[in-house]
């Protein structure tokens, strides 16, 4: 009996432990399934990637006129005075260089018209990245993303040859001129805060308008950054001359790329320009396009 039944145990016993490793399978929790290779490693500033405003083009915008030594290169429909898409000037080289680096040719950036204080209005924005001599200050980066610097900058004052500031020295040399500014600016900021004039700093809706005003002596001198005072001197008012730059006051004030508030596409910008900071890039196309043989001392 025990030779009989002995195989029939066992062959029980194997059926049992079959049906238990079975079922020890179907109850395994279920694996997450794999994503693929192709979502492995991939380059979050890699420009296919980037989300854009027009599908495969970067989208910049800039103010029109776009004045050298920032644009260069003759005008063409709609650009005035100069045109962007040259590549010629220190903004436009910039811009082509942040585009090279993120993976674009240059046929594939689009230049879009954008007046200065619509960049850094809230909303959205109709370019990828704005770069029109646009200074950060905490008030703009509420509404809009600020790229690190690609120039830091000094505020300065331009006059005429015969103006009574003409040969100031210092700060408290202006501080009964009448002043101007175009609207908006930190250089207007600039007047109200650190040079406190006894007389009301003029506002102009463009920088044509105060270069007007500058020429008609209806102000003594024009508060502009230190690169548009080279181009005022040098092509707008041949008798006018930078009578001096101003020490800055707190943080260093810097020009930005302006991008819409929260861009995944500000870390990229960002990360190009630390590589063409790097590589010199950067300091080259600063040495080639902004002038640096104009004397322009620092008015304490």
């Amino acid at each position: 009996m025990r030779r009989i039944h002995l195989p029939l145990a066992l062959l029980v016993l194997a059926l049992a432990l079959v049906a238990s490793a079975c079922g020890t399978v179907e109850s395994a929790p279920t694996q997450p399934a794999a994503t693929g290779a192709g979502t492995v490693g991939l380059n979050p500033c890699g420009k296919d990637q980037l989300q854009l405003v027009n599908d495969g083009k970067l989208t910049i915008g800039t103010d029109n006129p776009a004045y050298p030594p920032w644009y260069g290169g003759a005008p063409e429909d709609p650009w005035k005075i100069s045109n962007p898409a040259s590549g010629k000037g220190f903004e436009s080289a910039v811009a082509y260089a942040v585009a090279k680096q993120l993976g674009f040719t240059p046929d594939e950036v689009e230049w879009t018209v954008v007046p200065f204080n619509n960049s850094f209005k809230p909303g959205p924005k109709d370019f990828d990245v704005d770069i029109n001599q646009i200074s950060y200050t905490p008030n703009r980066a509420e509404a809009v993303d600020f790229s690190d610097s690609y120039y830091d900058v000094n505020q300065s004052v331009v006059a005429l040859k015969d103006s009574s500031i003409a040969n100031a020295t210092s700060l408290a040399d202006l501080k009964d001129a009448t002043l101007g500014a175009p609207v908006g600016t930190t250089s207007y900021d600039y007047i109200t805060q650190n040079i406190q004039p006894s007389k009301q700093p003029q506002v102009y809706d463009t920088l044509d308008a105060g270069v007007a005003a500058l020429k008609a002596h209806q102000i003594d001198g024009l508060v502009v950054d230190l690169p548009t005072a080279f181009y005022i001197t040098a092509v707008q008012v041949p008798n006018g001359e930078i009578v001096g730059q101003f020490p800055t006051v707190g943080s260093q004030e810097y020009f930005g790329m302006v991008l819409q508030k929260d861009s995944p596409l500000t870390q990229c910008v960002n990360q190009t320009l630390d590589a063409l900071k790097s590589d010199g890039t950067l300091a080259q196309i600063q040495k080639t396009w902004l002038s640096d043989k104009v004397s322009a001392p620092v008015l304490q």
